[in-house]
């Protein structure tokens, strides 16, 4: 197999360390990102200045239909919730967009193919999140099985499919100070599920939140613009 992972790359903060991770690795770079309606698509801008930035070889934008994913409040009508501790509430916010990670790997798992690689990375953690059930290590876990159950590279070619989630047991802190150590610019990315139409983030959300708290915790400046 080549030398190649693919990547999803959203423009976050978690998602961008994760691409660091990768080329530290020695990894051909390809990556992907997603529109699909989201309120916060100023990230889809940071993807592409991160991209650029770590001289990925291959940068993608695939569209997706918004209503493939109802009411998720990140793409419908319904305001996102703000100004609570997203560690401290139980059950699934209305932030959870249906089957995202589940979506996203699998059209990366399709380019890998195409690629010949056997690598793929993506930015979820089981610490600091908001309980999203398709960011914990069982559905890592699960999506690798799936991967090498499902593809000519798993099967015929006797090649194992690898889904490196890398920031999969480290809090925020954890991953900024991870990404500096591998100079990781993160007032290229964006985080806000609810930006001002100048792409100020609101500082508010579950996102906002998290974020900040990791920069405190790690003693670094957050570079945000907060509206």
């Amino acid at each position: 197999m080549s030398d190649k992972a693919v990547i999803l790359l959203s423009g976050g903060l978690d998602s961008s360390t994760v691409l660091a991770v990768a080329r530290s690795r020695g990894f051909d770079l390809h990556a992907l990102s997603f529109s699909y309606g989201q309120k916060h698509d100023f990230e889809l801008a940071a993807a592409r200045r991160i991209a650029a930035a770590f001289g990925v070889r291959e940068h993608r934008i695939l569209t997706l239909p918004p209503d493939l994913f109802g009411d998720s409040s990140l793409v419908g009508g319904a305001a996102v919730p703000k100004d609570r501790d997203p560690l401290a509430h139980a059950g699934i916010p209305s932030t959870y967009v249906p089957a995202r990670n589940t979506i996203f790997l699998s059209y990366a798992l399709a380019w890998a193919e195409h690629l010949e690689a056997a690598d793929l990375f993506i930015g979820v953690s089981a610490v600091d999140f908001s309980g999203y059930p398709d960011c914990r290590p069982e559905f890592v876990a699960a999506f690798e099985q799936l991967a090498n159950a499902a593809t000519r590279v798993g099967t015929e070619l006797g090649h194992h499919i690898t889904v490196h989630a890398p920031l999969l047991h480290l809090s925020k802190k954890e991953t900024i100070e991870l990404g500096m150590s591998l100079g990781v610019d993160y007032g290229l990315t964006h985080t806000c599920y609810d930006p001002a139409p100048d792409g100020a983030a609101c500082g508010r959300c579950d996102a906002c939140v998290l974020r900040r708290r990791g920069f405190e915790a790690a003693g670094v400046s957050d570079p945000t613009r907060y509206a």
